[in-house]
């Protein structure tokens, strides 16, 4: 580049004074300056020839990768002006491509909608480039332009394009070059751009399979414009063209990972708003004016039978990969009218009362929504945003009316696709409704596992696991009785409140919620249910101490289900047992000697007893003691006969066939009443035996 002084002018103040803040701070622009950064220059460029194709003119489009690092974007379009621009006096090339918010996307007379927004694309590209060639076919001849780092002038090449060959600013005037004649018919624009070092990383490259993605993105969003990728770059010159004729519906089939439950479903419409907008009048100041805007909503959609959620929205076809206001009037839309349609069929889908969310509706939903309106508002130049607020509204109308009139169409095969999308959504809802419920029983669960040991636990001084017992008492009245009656070296105690929770009927979650069924979880230490650990159990022995009736049966029975089904290692290991109290006290005379204590374990041993000592001569206090509960003995008398290791008894609980012991449990425990009745009556049991 020239640099003496003197070829240094206002003029060239003028050119660069709006670009050198595009150097300065490219991410305001392009947001980074890596492999992103260079890609998003590249769309500007090529998003100019789509907006030509989209108002109509041109179906062609090339991208050149070449093999000196420059890329270059060829169009059969109209050709960019070649005029000259009266209030600047530049021709409109060098307006476009050295001028701010400046170009055929503003005013509305151009283009009604269109991917570039701001007018900063083409001249941010310049900026950023070390140089950037544009050729323009037009009026039968081929016209040239080109810029060094943002500044138009010549380079003097020697052997084909290089952008480190002498450059020339234009010092007076700028100038279009003609460079060879066309055809009158014959117009088009070709852009050639080398990416500036200074600003780019080292490492930043044009990436081939994200630009073959998004050229494939832009033919399914232009019906009918092939764009073509020719990359020069390797050893093998390779070229891929995009060319779809279906439009966004053929996009929906293309992304949808799964089987389909519906068609895809095309759903259009439009909508009007009113903005206000700055522009420039006649004087060149600018004014606020109120415009109408129209815009134009396209969707596809459609549902198939997995539950990947895959939504791509765009904005006069440049992507919105954060959504919007549109994305956001799509999917209240889709939420209110699946919640109507859920509510009015809630007893064929036996929805019940649960509130269908929007995760329930979104699973296994592919869907392209497009919008196009005039200079839509984009949160930054990266446009992943759209702003304009009225849109949402304007969406969500489209939304509620197409896609609700399929939804209660009377046609068979949109009726049938219907009830299948809403099965579907209820079953989503119930399973992310039964998910949940699992997830806070496995917090619960680990919580209670993890927690310190519950407060009514007498615990025992030893830390021997083959030593230590754990006596599982029923009541206050049991625990006042058995601690002192303990080795506290050895012996723990752990109070539970009458009958448990019967756990063969209840879920885990609820089993988790009861008190005493979590306090003997926590005793225990071990886990519950497939986290179980056996070597974490803090006891060799479980004994199971409730009183010598039917209702110490009924508690005992209580507590195996417990155990067997939340704890069954300690029944397999033989560490779980049932103590034997006894049922009667006899208190035998002996004269001259104190009086001996006689226990017996069940009615009919007791009368065995008396009998013999009535035989022997022997005599006793009338009547014998009845135990109505462990409460009733004194400490000496419980120590003596239960909990003393040289003179109790106690009755190991065994699975043996563990078919068997689950059948009877069922049985005994479960839900189903009649086989429980007939086990009753059938096996007649012992009136005695029954409380009455």
């Amino acid at each position: 580049m020239a640099s003496a002084a003197s070829d240094y002018s206002a003029r060239h103040l003028t050119v660069l004074e709006g670009l050198e803040a595009v150097r300065k701070r490219p991410g305001m622009y392009i947001g980074s300056t890596d492999s992103r950064g260079l890609m998003h220059c590249l769309w500007e460029i090529i998003d100019n020839s789509v907006d030509e194709a989209l108002a109509g003119h041109g179906r062609e489009i090339s991208v050149i990768l070449h093999a000196d690092s420059s890329v270059e974007v060829r169009d059969r379009a109209r050709g960019l002006p070649i005029d000259v621009e009266p209030r600047t006096g530049l021709t409109g090339v060098e307006v476009i491509f050295t001028k701010l918010h400046a170009g055929g996307k503003f005013g509305g007379g151009a283009y009604g909608s269109s991917g570039g927004l701001h007018g900063v694309g083409a001249s941010v590209v310049n900026a950023l480039s070390e140089r950037l060639d544009v050729e323009v076919d037009r009026d039968g001849a081929t016209w040239a332009m080109s810029f060094h780092r943002g500044e138009p002038g010549e380079f003097l090449d020697a052997d084909g394009p290089d952008p480190k060959a002498t450059f020339v600013p234009f010092t007076d005037a700028s100038r279009l070059r003609k460079v060879g004649r066309v055809a009158k018919a014959t117009t088009g624009t070709r852009v050639r751009y080398w990416a500036d070092p200074q600003i780019f990383t080292k490492d930043a490259a044009f990436l081939a399979d994200e630009l073959a993605r998004r050229a494939r993105q832009t033919a399914f969003l232009v019906p009918g414009l092939g764009i073509e990728i020719v990359d020069e770059r390797g050893e093998e010159r390779t070229v891929q063209e995009f060319r779809y004729e279906g439009g966004i519906s053929e996009f929906v089939e293309y992304l949808a990972p799964d089987a389909g439950i519906t068609g895809t479903w095309r759903l259009t419409g439009e909508g009007g708003f009113s903005e206000t907008i700055p522009v420039l009048d006649e004087q060149g100041h600018m004014v606020s004016r109120e415009v109408e805007r129209t815009c134009e909503v396209d969707v596809a959609l459609r549902w198939g039978t997995g539950y990947d959620t895959t939504v791509q929205t765009f904005v006069n076809i440049i992507a919105t990969p954060k959504g919007g206001t549109h994305l956001a009037g799509f999917e209240a839309a889709l939420v209110k009218l699946i919640r109507d349609q859920v509510a009015a069929n809630a007893r064929k889908l036996k929805a019940g009362s649960d509130r269908i969310e929007k995760d329930d509706l979104m699973a296994g939903l592919t869907a392209v929504v497009t919008v196009r309106l005039p200079e839509p508002q984009f949160e930054g130049q990266t446009k992943e945003v759209l702003g304009t607020p009225a849109v949402r509204q304007i969406v969500s109308q489209v939304i509620a009316r197409e896609l609700g009139a399929i939804l209660t169409s009377t046609k068979r095969d949109e009726k049938a696709q219907s009830a299948l999308l809403l099965e579907k959504v209820v079953s989503e809802m119930k399973a992310r409704i039964s998910a949940r419920s699992l997830k806070e029983t496995a917090r619960r669960k680990s919580a209670l596992e993890s927690s310190s040991l519950p407060t009514k636990l007498v615990d025992c001084r030893s830390n021997d696991v083959a030593q230590t017992e754990l006596f599982i008492v029923e009541g206050d009245s049991a625990l006042g009785t058995a601690k002192p009656a303990r080795d506290s070296e050895f012996q723990a105690i752990l109070p539970i409140r009458g009958k448990i929770l019967n756990v063969q009927k209840a879920s885990m979650a609820d089993m988790l919620g009861n008190a005493e069924c979590a306090a003997i979880i926590q005793s225990v230490g071990a886990g519950s249910g497939r986290t179980f650990d056996l070597s974490a159990a803090r006891y060799g022995k479980v004994i199971l101490l409730s009183d010598a009736d039917v209702d110490g049966a009924h508690i005992r029975t209580l507590l195996l289900t417990l155990f067997y089904r939340y704890m069954r290692p300690l029944i397999e290991d033989g560490r779980v047992f049932a103590a034997v109290p006894p049922l009667h006290r006899i208190q035998v005379k002996h004269r001259g000697k104190p009086d001996e204590f006689v226990y017996t374990y069940s009615d009919r041993e007791l009368h065995g007893v008396l009998a013999r000592l009535k035989k022997a001569g022997k005599t006793w206090v009338e009547p014998p003691q009845r135990y109505k509960g462990l409460g009733e003995m004194d400490a000496d008398q419980l120590a003596e006969t239960t909990m003393d290791r040289a003179r109790r008894t106690l009755r190991r609980v065994t699975i043996g066939d563990a078919e068997r012991s689950s059948s009877v449990f069922e049985l005994l425990m479960g839900n189903e009443v009649a086989p429980r009745r007939e086990f009753i009556v059938t096996s007649q049991p012992d009136r005695e035996r029954i409380d009455v």
